[in-house]
């Protein structure tokens, strides 16, 4: 496989998947990304989940092509249903918003038995992730932001361990804005990271603006308002 076919995104999710490891990826769509990391001889077998026929059908032809049939199971399937318990050590989820991301970890979770490590990569609404997640014990191990194609990405990973663990002794506020901004990358401040920022709190305040001209109720406005001082705090 072409090392090219594979976006930045995706290559960043691949550095963190640990040497030997068995991998689903799901929503593989061309299956680019378990071709990449049986290419780079990083991992020992993969399955590769589409839900829908026609990326199911480019997966299967991507896998055939590079000559991996033998070790990269292509499977049609809704989320974690592609997979059995205790079938893979890690779960890869890229390209798709974190409410939807989570609703396949939480729908799926007694396929989580035996996964050590959950590599995800959302669009949108990363805090999610780290809310549900710290919740039901998944530790918030590592995390980075770029940008490609003028599009930010998040890369979120996360191990079996003590959910708590990076948000602990934070105040309550200090919490809100780790699970926000992510406690790494608030860190960093890299620039992709503070280009998402400003661009998040332009929308926030247009959205404070609608609501002053419209019957919004007081506490969604306050949601906003501490959403805004947070931004500006973090940024600034």
């Amino acid at each position: 496989m072409n090392d090219k076919l594979l976006s930045d995104r995706l290559k960043m999710v691949a550095s963190f998947v640990p040497a030997n490891s068995s991998v689903a990826d799901i929503g593989s769509d061309h299956a680019y990304l378990p071709c990449y990391l049986m290419n780079k001889q990083r991992i020992s077998y993969a399955i590769a989940g589409e839900v829908n026929e026609g990326p199911f059908q480019s997966a299967i032809n991507q896998v055939n092509r590079s000559g991996f049939s033998d070790k990269i199971s292509v499977r049609k399937g809704n989320g974690l249903q592609v997979i059995k318990p205790g079938e893979v050590d890690v779960i890869t989820i890229a390209g798709m918003g974190g409410q939807l991301i989570r609703n396949i970890l939480l729908e799926g979770i007694d396929k989580l038995d035996g996964v050590s490590r959950l590599i995800l990569q959302p669009n949108v609404a990363a805090h999610l992730l780290r809310q549900s997640l710290s919740e039901l014990n998944w530790e918030l191990v590592d995390e980075r932001i770029l940008e490609e194609d003028k599009k930010i990405y998040e890369v979120l990973v996360f191990d079996v361990g003590n959910g708590s663990n990076p948000y602990r002794s934070l105040s309550e506020r200090d919490q809100a804005k780790a699970i926000l901004f992510g406690p790494k990358l608030a860190s960093e401040k890299n620039e992709a990271f503070i280009k998402k920022w400003k661009h998040e709190l332009e929308k926030r305040v247009r959205i404070l603006r609608s609501m002053e001209n419209a019957e919004v109720p007081s506490e969604k406005e306050a949601s906003v308002k501490t959403e805004i001082d947070l931004i500006k705090e973090v940024i600034s």
